[in-house]
C-alpha cells in the first residue's frame, strides 16, 4: 500500500481564513474538507472541492463538533445517536458539492476532539461507522485505538493515520491541542521516517508505542505546513523508491 499525505482544509467562515490549503494542494494526496460545524461555510466548501479536484487531489470528509468558537477542539457531551447525526449531516453537506462537479467521496475523517472521543470509546466510534458504511467509504484514524476495533469489527476499511505535529499518549491515542504549536522541520522529518521505518514513536512520557502509518497528516494551520509537507513528500517518495 503506498502511502499518503492528507491534510484538513477549508476550515475558514467567508472571508475569515487561515491555513496554507493552496500552497499544500501541490504535495498532499488527500484532503479533509470541514463541513460546516467546527468551520467551513458552503462558498468555502465549494471552493475548496473545486481547487482540490482541480489539482487531481482526492476528497474526503472532516466532521467536527458544533463548536466553531473552540474550533472544534473542545470535547462535549454528547450521545452515540447525537454523534451518528452530526457525522452524517456534514457528510451529506460535502457530498452534495462533491456530487455537483461530479466527484465521490473518497473517506471520512473526524476533526479535532470528535476524533479524539471517538479513538476512545467504542460506542461512539460505532456511530462513525454506521455513517461510512452508508457511503462506502474509509474511515482515517489512530490504529490500535477504538478507531481501528471498531472499523474492523464491522468490516469498514481502515486507513491508519500518523501525525507529525501532535504528540501522543500511552495508548497511541494524540494530544488535540487548542491551537497550532511551531515544529522543527528536522525534528518533524526525523519522527516521521521512525514511525514509517520501524513503526515506532514516543508518548510524552517517553514510551515507546507502536504506530502503522499509511497516511501521514500535515495540519494546515502550522505556520511552516508548507515546508513540512515539502520535507514529507520527498521522504515518502523516496520510501516508495526504496521499498
Amino acid at each position: 500500500m503506498s502511502i499518503t499525505l492528507n491534510s484538513d482544509m477549508g476550515e475558514a467562515f467567508g472571508i475569515h481564513t487561515f491555513g496554507n490549503d493552496t500552497a499544500l494542494l501541490d504535495y498532499v494526496d488527500t484532503i479533509n474538507v470541514a463541513c460546516g460545524m467546527h468551520s467551513g461555510d458552503p462558498s468555502t466548501m465549494a471552493h475548496t472541492v473545486t481547487a482540490a479536484l482541480d489539482a487531481n487531489v482526492t476528497v474526503g470528509a472532516h466532521p467536527g463538533l458544533p463548536d466553531p468558537v473552540g474550533f472544534g477542539r473542545r470535547e462535549m457531551m454528547l450521545t452515540a445517536d447525537e454523534i451518528r447525526d452530526l457525522i452524517r449531516y456534514q457528510v451529506g453537506a460535502l457530498t452534495a458539492f462533491l456530487d455537483a462537479a461530479g466527484a465521490p467521496l473518497h473517506h471520512i475523517k473526524p476533526h479535532g476532539a470528535l476524533y479524539e472521543m471517538l479513538s476512545r470509546s467504542e460506542e461512539l466510534m460505532e456511530s462513525a461507522c454506521d455513517v461510512a458504511e452508508q457511503y462506502g467509504v474509509p474511515i482515517l484514524g489512530l490504529p490500535h485505538t477504538a478507531h481501528q476495533r471498531v472499523a474492523d469489527r464491522r468490516g469498514v476499511e481502515f486507513v491508519a493515520e500518523f501525525y507529525v505535529d501532535l504528540d501522543y499518549n500511552d495508548d497511541g491515542t494524540i494530544i488535540v491541542n487548542r491551537t497550532a504549536a511551531p515544529h522543527d522541520l528536522v525534528h518533524i522529518e526525523a519522527k516521521a521516517r521512525r514511525a514509517l521505518v520501524d513503526g515506532k514513536t514516543i508518548s510524552i512520557h517517553g514510551t515507546e508505542i507502536d504506530v502503522t502509518v499509511e497516511s501521514l497528516c500535515i495540519h494546515s494551520d502550522l505556520h511552516n505546513a508548507p515546508d513540512v509537507a515539502a520535507r514529507l513528500r520527498t521522504m515518502v517518495d523516496q520510501h516508495a523508491g526504496n521499498t
